[in-house]
C-alpha cells in the first residue's frame, strides 16, 4: 500500500510503498476514503522539516532540552548517533480520515466489515491507503453525511475540545483570534451553541469566511475593526472568552486576548502560539488561562488510546471518541458546515506535489482533502447531469433592408413584463412591437393600448407561424416557460424567455431536444443582474484574478402575499426554482465558470435556503435567499472577495471595491437599474445582427441546471454534482 511519509533531516516527502499493517486485537483495520490535511499543524511539520539543523532547533527548543539531557546522561557520540537517526528516518503525516472497515479484530463487536467510520490519531489515521485503528479512536459515522465532511472528525473533535474549555454560555461573547481551519470551526460551535463571535485574522478572505459562517463581525487584529466590534457588542465590558486558535512566533494573539478580555474572562489556548503572558495585564484583569489539550479527555493516555479501556460516562462525560461521535452528529443535523472549509480535494497519487504547492503558497487552502483510489463509499449523492448543447451550425443571418425595425411578439402580458421589459422597448428605435398573445381579450387589449402593439390577440400559433416577426417573447407562469420556448425555437424565432427556462430536467432536456431539431439556438433567458451598469463597472473595477474567489449573495426576498401564484408549489414550482437562476447566474458571471456542485440547506418552517455553489477552480459562492428579514432591509447584498480585493454591491444603489485603491460608485436613483434595459438592449442588437446571443447557451443551461440542483440537494441532504459541467 501507499503512504505519505517525510524524512525531517532532509525535509524530502514521499509516496511510499509499505506493508500492510495488521489488524490486531482491540481496534479494525479502514480502507481510507478521504484524509484531510491540517493546513495549521501539517504545514508547520512541512515547513519545519525544510530549515536547516539550526532554524530546525530554535523552532523547536523544547526537543533541545531533551538533547541537552541526553548529552548529560549519554554523552555527546551517543546522543549524535540517537538524534540523526531520528532525524534520518521517514515519519507519518495525517491524523484525520473516514474510511471503511475492511477487517475487524477480535474483541470488537460494535462495527463491521463495511462500515464507514471516522478516525482519529496522529499514529493511527494517517494518509495511508490502510490504518489499523483501535477502539477509542474511531466511530461509526452517522447514516447519510458525506464521507468527505467525515474526514474532519479530528479538527472538529479539537475545536469542540477547546469550546468546551472555553466553558461559553448562552448570550456570551467570544473572541477567536486566527481564522484557520481550527479557528473557523470553533465560530460555528460557539454561533450553534448561542455565543456572539468576533474573529481576528489578517486575512480578509478568512474573515468574511467566517462572518459568512456564523461570525458577527470579523476583522484585522492590526486595525480597530475588532476592538470596535467587541466594544459594541459587549457594551465596552469586553469578551467573555478569548480562543486562541493562531499559530506562529507572534506574540501578538496574547496581548489581544488581554486587552480585550473582560475581568475574568477566560483565555483558552488550542493553537500552538507564542505564550508569553504579560503578567500586568493578566494579573489585574485576574484572566483564567486555560489549554485546550487535542481531541479530549483520553489523548496521550496509552491505556485509553491503545488499549481501549474508556473513562466512566459520569465522571468524564466527554472523551476523545466521544467528541468524535458528537461532531458527526452536528455535521449530520447541519449545525456545522464544513463544505465552504474544502478548498481542494487532491487524488491521494497527488499528495507530494499537493504539499509542495501548499507549501510554496501556490495553493491557499482552508482545507485540503485527499481522495483515495478504489474505495466504495462515495457519498450517496445524486447527480443533475447536464445535457448536452446540441452543436448547431449558424444559420446566416437573413440580409436585413437599411432601416427595416426588429418586429417583436409577447406571449404573455402580467406585471413583469408591462412594468419591467415593455417600457425599455415601447418608443425604441428600430424595435416594433407586433402583436401581444394573452389568455384573455381584455389584457391583450391594455398591453396593445399602453405599449403601442400594432396587432393583439389570443392565437399563439398565427403569431408562430407569421414569418415577419423576428422574436418572441416569452413572459407567462413559471410552468409554461419551457413549452412554449420550444414552441417557438421549433417555429424558427429567436426567443428571450423570463425565468425559469425550466422547472424539471425533463423540460429543459425537452428545450435542447428543439434546439437539435430545428436546429435554432437563437436563445436568451432573462437573466439581467448580469447586465447592470453598476455591477459591470465595479467587476472592471475589481479587475482580474489568480486564485480561488468566495462569494457571497444574500437575498432578503420578503414574505409573499396570501395568494399569490408563486405559492402554487405543485404547478409552479418552488420559490427559489423560480427565482434562483437570477442569483446563480449573477455569481457565475462574476465567477467566470459554471458551478460543478451543488449544496443546499433550508431553515424549517421558512423559506430561506442557504444554497452553496462550487466552481471548478475552487471558488465557492454562497446565496443566502430568505423571506423572514426585515422589509426594510436592503433586498440584495453581494460581497466578492478574492486576492486581497473585496468587490461589494448595495442593492443596486452603490458599489464599491476594495483594494490597493478604494473605488466607491456615486449613489444612483432611487429606481435601482438591475439591467433590464441593457439587456434588452443586447438582445435587440443581435436580433438585428444576427450576432452571437448575450449569454451563450451552454451558460443558460448550466445556470438552469445548477437551480433545479437545489431541489435535488435539499432532498438528498448531501452536495449534488453536476455531472458533465465544464
Amino acid at each position: 500500500m501507499k503512504q505519505v511519509v517525510q524524512n525531517y533531516k532532509s525535509g524530502e516527502l514521499a509516496l511510499l510503498d509499505v506493508p500492510v499493517p495488521g489488524c490486531k486485537p482491540g481496534g479494525v483495520l479502514v480502507r481510507s476514503a478521504y484524509s484531510l490535511i491540517s493546513t495549521g499543524t501539517e504545514l508547520m511539520k512541512v515547513s519545519e522539516a525544510g530549515m536547516s539543523m539550526l532554524g530546525k532547533a530554535r523552532s523547536r527548543p523544547d526537543q533541545v532540552a531533551k538533547v541537552v539531557q541526553s548529552v548529560a546522561t549519554n554523552g555527546v557520540p551517543a546522543t549524535y548517533r540517537k538524534v540523526m537517526g531520528k532525524l534520518d528516518s521517514y515519519t507519518p503525516l495525517g491524523y484525520s480520515l473516514c474510511g471503511v472497515v475492511e477487517e475487524v479484530g477480535a474483541g470488537i463487536d460494535e462495527v463491521k466489515v463495511g462500515d464507514l467510520v471516522a478516525c482519529a490519531g496522529n499514529e493511527h489515521a494517517l494518509h495511508a491507503e490502510l490504518n489499523w485503528v483501535p477502539k477509542n479512536l474511531y466511530t461509526r459515522v452517522p447514516d447519510g453525511l458525506d464521507p468527505r465532511h467525515a474526514a474532519f472528525g479530528t479538527v472538529g473533535s479539537i475545536a469542540l475540545q477547546g469550546v468546551r474549555q472555553g466553558e461559553s454560555r448562552l448570550g456570551e461573547v467570544a473572541l477567536v483570534i486566527g481564522l484557520g481551519l481550527i479557528g473557523q470551526l470553533v465560530v460555528q460551535l460557539l454561533s450553534a451553541s448561542g455565543v456572539r463571535v468576533v474573529g481576528a485574522d489578517p486575512d480578509p478572505v478568512r474573515c468574511e469566511l467566517a462572518e459568512r459562517l456564523g461570525a458577527a463581525a470579523c476583522g484585522d487584529p492590526a486595525s480597530s475593526a475588532v476592538e470596535n466590534a467587541v466594544a459594541e457588542l459587549t457594551g465596552g465590558h469586553g469578551v467573555d472568552q478569548v480562543y486562541l486558535a493562531a499559530g506562529g512566533g507572534s506574540n501578538q494573539p496574547v496581548e489581544l486576548a488581554a486587552r480585550l478580555s473582560r475581568d475574568r474572562g477566560r483565555v483558552v489556548d488550542i493553537g500552538k502560539c507564542r505564550l508569553d503572558l504579560p503578567w500586568n495585564a493578566y494579573y489585574e484583569k485576574e484572566l483564567d488561562v486555560r489549554f485546550s489539550r487535542s481531541y479530549g479527555p483520553g489523548r496521550y493516555d496509552p491505556s485509553y488510546e491503545l488499549e481501549g479501556r474508556d473513562y466512566p460516562i459520569g465522571y468524564v462525560r466527554w472523551t476523545e471518541r466521544r467528541n468524535l461521535a458528537c461532531f458527526l452528529d452536528l455535521l449530520a443535523l447541519g449545525r456545522v458546515d464544513v463544505e465552504p472549509l474544502i478548498s481542494h480535494v487532491a487524488d491521494f497519487d497527488d499528495a507530494v506535489e499537493t504539499y509542495g504547492r501548499l507549501k510554496e503558497g501556490e495553493l491557499k487552502a482552508v482545507a485540503v482533502l485527499f481522495r483515495y483510489p478504489g474505495h466504495t463509499v462515495e457519498a450517496e449523492a445524486p447527480a443533475v447531469t447536464l445535457p448536452a448543447v446540441p452543436a448547431v451550425a449558424g444559420k446566416p443571418a437573413p440580409v436585413r433592408a437599411a432601416g427595416k425595425p426588429v418586429r417583436l411578439a409577447f406571449v404573455g402580458a402580467g406585471n413583469y413584463a408591462t412594468s419591467m421589459l415593455l417600457p425599455h422597448l415601447a418608443g425604441r428605435e428600430g424595435v416594433e412591437l407586433s402583436t401581444v398573445v394573452t389568455t384573455t381579450a381584455l389584457s391583450a387589449a391594455n398591453a396593445q393600448r399602453k405599449f403601442g402593439f400594432a396587432g393583439a390577440t389570443t392565437d399563439l400559433d398565427a403569431v408562430l407561424g407569421d414569418p415577419s416577426i423576428d422574436a418572441v417573447f416569452v413572459v407567462t407562469r413559471h410552468s409554461s416557460h419551457a413549452d412554449l420556448t420550444r414552441k417557438a425555437l421549433l417555429a424558427g424565432k429567436t426567443v428571450f424567455v423570463e425565468k425559469p427556462l425550466a422547472l424539471t430536467e425533463d423540460e429543459l432536456a425537452g428545450v435542447l431536444a428543439a434546439v437539435e431539431e430545428s436546429g435554432n439556438d437563437r436563445l436568451q433567458v432573462g437573466f439581467n443582474r448580469r447586465f447592470a451598469p453598476l455591477l459591470t463597472e465595479a467587476r472592471e473595477q475589481f479587475g482580474a484574478r489568480s486564485g480561488p474567489a468566495s462569494l457571497r449573495y444574500l437575498v432578503n426576498a420578503g414574505r409573499l402575499e396570501h395568494g399569490s401564484w408563486y405559492l402554487q408549489q405543485g404547478t409552479e414550482g418552488s420559490r427559489f426554482a423560480g427565482e434562483g437562476g437570477h442569483f446563480i447566474d449573477t455569481a457565475s458571471w462574476l465567477l467566470e465558470a459554471d458551478p460543478v456542485s451543488v449544496y443546499a440547506v433550508a431553515t424549517p418552517g421558512t423559506e430561506d435556503l442557504q444554497v452553496l455553489l462550487r466552481y471548478p477552480d475552487g471558488s465557492t459562492a454562497t446565496v443566502s435567499y430568505v423571506s423572514t428579514g426585515a422589509p426594510g432591509f436592503p433586498k440584495e447584498t453581494l460581497d466578492l472577495v478574492a486576492d486581497g480585493k473585496v468587490l461589494r454591491l448595495d442593492d443596486f444603489v452603490r458599489a464599491s471595491v476594495h483594494s490597493r485603491k478604494r473605488w466607491v460608485s456615486s449613489r444612483l436613483p432611487k429606481a435601482r437599474d438591475k439591467g433590464q434595459s441593457a439587456e434588452l438592449a443586447a438582445f435587440v442588437r443581435a436580433v438585428r445582427t444576427g450576432g452571437p446571443m448575450p449569454v451563450p447557451l451552454e451558460s443558460l443551461v448550466a445556470t438552469t441546471a445548477a437551480t433545479l440542483a437545489v431541489q435535488a440537494a435539499l432532498a438528498a441532504g448531501v452536495p449534488v454534482t453536476l455531472a458533465g459541467a465544464r
